[in-house]
């Protein structure tokens, strides 16, 4: 088979460059964004940033849900969309809640990278593979061979080890916004690990098209981001500065980084593999790490340097595979999600599970 090519560049390679060039952006951009602010301008509202984010999303994944149904015959009409978004058999209940999950998951990073600096909040947001391997555990019952367990292992070793060079804060008040940094960060990656497993049950009991399932994803995420964020939390805000106040190119930066992130992540899946994605995440954290020198005035120790080594050495193992006769394997990489993380945007094949976000 000829290996596909884009500029004359095998696909898989474009792809993994360019998934390393999205996960580091979007650790640096969504800090710059929310510590680099103005101070004769107001700070851009979060809650403002995600619903903007899933309405792209929403955008995309209708666009596309639009192109396979007209490919394969099926009439496109807005009553046969509704009633596959919301009818009887179109189990959009199940849907909500990881939506929800979804909506707290992505305020949460915002909270995160603003107390955290990219690089200890890249290391530390792979906290979530755990988080999806134990819920696949308990949820799917799946099975982990000795060898992804102890990735595991070594994988929450190397996170403790980056938060103990933490302590060294100058101040108390320091010290209470890494661990409001680091809090959100850890409730944000249960909440991935949950929401990713949960879609990806939902997609193996029922047959929709995988961006309909996207489309109700991002719509019912947009209703609490409207009605509790924009309105209710910010509403205030709203009604004085504007819906897009202090929004600046790097706001938009951090929407589309969100945003674009699964497609992304679709095409490692699809042109590369599992394995390819791992090394990618490793060298977004390194590139993140050395970035983060200039722009944040980050200092690389030497706890630092140990600790995200561990975790990119338990990262890159826990997406070999398995060997023959070995249980069947839960990759970090097996879960599904909304962009972030491995994304939503990954259609499974037949007797796969389905690639989660990054």
């Amino acid at each position: 088979l000829v290996e596909p090519t884009l500029w004359g560049f095998p696909l898989k390679w474009v792809s993994l460059v360019t998934l390393v060039v999205q996960n580091s952006a979007l650790a640096l951009v969504m800090s710059y964004s929310r510590t680099k602010t103005s101070p004769d301008q107001p700070p851009y509202l979060v809650s403002t940033a995600v619903v903007m984010s899933e309405l792209i999303k929403l955008c995309v994944c209708a666009a596309v849900y639009y192109r396979e149904e007209v490919s394969s015959g099926a009439p496109v009409t807005l009553a046969n969309i509704t009633r596959s978004m919301f009818g009887t058999e179109s189990h959009w209940k199940a849907m909500t809640v990881p939506a929800v999950l979804y909506f707290v998951q992505n305020n949460l990073q915002y909270v995160a990278v603003q107390y955290l600096d990219p690089a200890t909040f890249q290391v530390t947001y792979q906290m979530k593979i755990l988080t999806t391997a134990i819920f696949s555990v308990g949820m799917l019952g799946r099975s982990l061979s000795r060898g992804k367990w102890t990735s595991l292992v070594l994988l929450t070793l190397g996170i403790a080890i980056v938060q103990m060079d933490g302590k060294k804060s100058d101040s108390d008040a320091d010290g209470v916004q890494r661990l409001v940094g680091l809090s959100a960060v850890l409730v944000a990656c249960i909440l991935s690990g949950l929401a990713g497993v949960w879609f990806e049950k939902v997609l193996k009991g029922t047959s929709g098209s995988l961006f309909l399932r996207n489309m109700q994803l991002c719509t019912f995420s947009l209703l609490p981001g409207l009605f509790f964020g924009v309105l209710i939390m910010d509403g205030a805000a709203v009604r004085e500065h504007g819906f897009f106040q202090g929004y600046t190119a790097w706001t938009w930066g951090a929407i589309l980084c969100q945003a674009i992130g699964g497609l992304i992540v679709a095409l490692v899946v699809k042109y590369a593999d599992n394995i390819l994605k791992g090394f990618a995440t490793s060298l977004s954290i390194i590139l993140s790490s050395f970035v983060s020198i200039f722009l944040f005035d980050f200092q690389i120790t030497f706890v630092f340097a140990a600790g995200a080594s561990l975790v990119l050495y338990a990262t890159h193992l826990y997406g070999l595979p398995d060997k023959v006769g070995n249980v069947k394997r839960a990759s970090s990489y097996e879960k599904p999600t909304s962009v972030d993380e491995l994304p939503r945007f990954v259609n499974p094949p037949p007797t796969t599970a389905v690639p989660l976000r990054a």
